[in-house]
């Protein structure tokens, strides 16, 4: 399984005065189980892209092959590529409508036409994947719920329908810390268990760095750089000429290296960071010594 995206290009109201180049010569691959962070500031064509990942856009120039298949092609049956690719907008939860989570995360699999036996399965392997506890949740009306919980269950509903492409639209977007953590926790399981292609879109640079495989970085609908979150972190000027920053404990130890302390460069996370630095004080120390 693998996403080929080739010179990508979307017109908004095309034809009409107002027409607008949402996204342009995009092209980039993914490769099977790979996990793809995009990022890019408002309005830097992010959606758009994700839209024409599971064909609810249609492309007006380039192509589209997810596992062999060029979903862009004519024919193609739509409702056979989403069975494939589930998509998660931006705050799901607003989609919850069944009374219970159970019936509610039965949706999907239902829509593929599964009998009662596997759609029952499917709803408590997804329940349970995204951290929940079936028997505690299942009846439980998913209103009375906190926000990260249902954010969770809207996500189960989604993760029930085992894509093998799963795109998560800001999933952590409005959540508290506590919730913002817990939800980041669970993609990151959902992709190590399932081993699909996990596309995340998000504002958040240290999400990005900390999951990604593979980042891609999108302004006024181009392509700025694609590569490893290292690879991609380390290009601070040419990040923050599009208005994109580097994760915050990058940020901070980037700062100590112009200050004279002796680390790597581009670190990603702080446990990484705590080490270098402890190494670099217990070593100064023997120096003085």
């Amino acid at each position: 399984m693998s996403i080929q995206v080739k010179n990508l290009k979307h017109i908004y109201e095309k034809g009409m005065p107002t027409e607008s180049v949402a996204i342009e010569g995009i092209s980039f691959e993914v490769g099977d189980g790979e996990f793809l962070g995009i990022i890019g500031h408002t309005g830097s064509g992010k959606s758009t892209l994700l839209q024409h990942l599971n064909g609810l856009l249609k492309p007006d120039e380039g192509t589209i092959v997810i596992g062999g298949v060029d979903i862009t092609a004519p024919g193609v049956s739509m409702v056979d590529i989403r069975k494939r690719i589930g998509l998660v907008f931006q705050y799901p939860e607003y989609q919850l409508f069944e009374e219970t989570v159970a019936k509610d995360v039965a949706f999907g699999p239902k829509n593929l036409g599964l009998g009662e036996e596997e759609t029952e399965e499917r709803v408590k392997e997804a329940i349970e994947l995204v951290g929940l506890d079936y028997d505690d949740i299942k009846d439980r009306s998913p209103f009375e719920l906190s926000g990260g919980q249902k954010r969770r269950v809207a996500i189960a509903g989604v993760v029930a329908m085992r894509p093998e492409v799963l795109i998560l639209d800001e999933p952590t977007a409005g959540l508290d810390p506590k919730a913002h953590k817990d939800v980041l926790n669970m993609i990151e399981e959902v992709h190590r268990r399932t081993g699909n292609i996990t596309v995340l879109v998000s504002h958040n640079m240290a999400d990005i760095a900390k999951l990604s495989d593979k980042v891609l970085v999108i302004d006024s609908g181009h392509m700025v750089t694609m590569g490893t979150p290292k690879e991609v972190f380390s290009k601070r000027e040419e990040l923050s000429r599009v208005g994109l920053d580097l994760p915050p404990i990058t940020n901070l130890t980037e700062e100590l290296r112009q200050r004279g302390m002796d680390i790597e460069q581009t670190i990603l996370s702080v446990d990484d960071a705590a080490r270098q630095i402890a190494e670099y004080l217990k070593d100064k120390g023997h120096n003085k010594c």
